[in-house]
């Protein structure tokens, strides 16, 4: 299972629209989920708005909370979407062997074997992970949070029975719209690395970044004509931003 946790506070403001991104992201297998880190009441309609349809996309699960409660918030996010993925592959193996449209069709004691064997199934699956952390300025205050929760995550992911993988990624880049900080791993333990080196800026590239971290996993490559597209801009250029482009 692949999954693109998106973490971040605002809306994103340049570049192709996240909503399409996030499509992209599903047609290609890749869950994307989303968390909108807020301190108090700080986040705005729009915000709120994009990260709910950008999760919806995606295929996915969004939550907004409090920069205290990531860490809790990351780890439940995660497993929920696998569980969700699993639950929607046996509801159709079901509805081809058994005619049933879901879960909800099988008498009591059938519906209790499917859900142990879901759980099952959610230990032992294979876990993909890229962590998409924005770096906007006003995340500065929130990265401390930030780091914890990957420390966290990565613990959780280690308990699990199947094989966890964890990338995480940074945007906007130096030199790019994302920036890979920590490269596929079993283990994050250098979580500093997330901060080392880091270009703060009010650019938020949400749309260009999740179409990069797609790459990240194993037979995925960039969609036919964006790498030409992204590989043309420097790091001060706005042209070739693909504002009106539609998959």
């Amino acid at each position: 299972m692949r999954q693109i946790l998106v973490v971040t506070d605002g809306c994103s403001n340049t570049g192709i629209s996240p909503i399409a991104a996030a499509a992209l992201a599903r047609e290609q297998g890749i869950t994307v989920n989303v968390i909108g880190v807020i301190d108090r009441d700080q986040m705005e309609a729009q915000g709120e708005r994009e990260i709910r349809e950008l999760a919806q996309a995606g295929g996915g699960l969004s939550d907004i909370v409090y920069a205290s409660q990531l860490a809790q918030t990351v780890q439940m996010l995660t497993r929920k979407a696998m569980t969700k993925t699993i639950q929607h592959v046996v509801n159709q193996e079901l509805k081809e062997i058994l005619g049933n449209s879901d879960i909800e069709g099988l008498p009591p004691e059938k519906r209790m074997q499917v859900a142990g064997m879901m759980d099952d199934l959610g230990e032992r699956s294979n876990l993909d992970v890229v962590m998409l952390v924005d770096t906007s300025g006003s995340m500065k205050p929130k990265l401390f949070a930030v780091q914890q929760a990957i420390h966290d995550c990565s613990v959780s992911l280690r308990s699990r029975s199947g094989k966890s993988r964890m990338a995480v990624c940074s945007f906007p880049g130096k030199y790019s719209h994302m920036e890979v900080r920590i490269p596929w791993t079993d283990q994050v333990e250098k979580v500093y690395q997330l901060t080392d080196g880091l270009t703060m800026s009010g650019i938020t590239p949400t749309g260009p970044a999740i179409v990069e971290a797609m790459a990240l996993f194993e037979q995925n490559e960039l969609p036919s004509g964006l790498p030409d597209e992204y590989g043309s801009r420097g790091p001060n250029d706005d042209e070739g931003l693909l504002r009106d482009h539609v998959f």
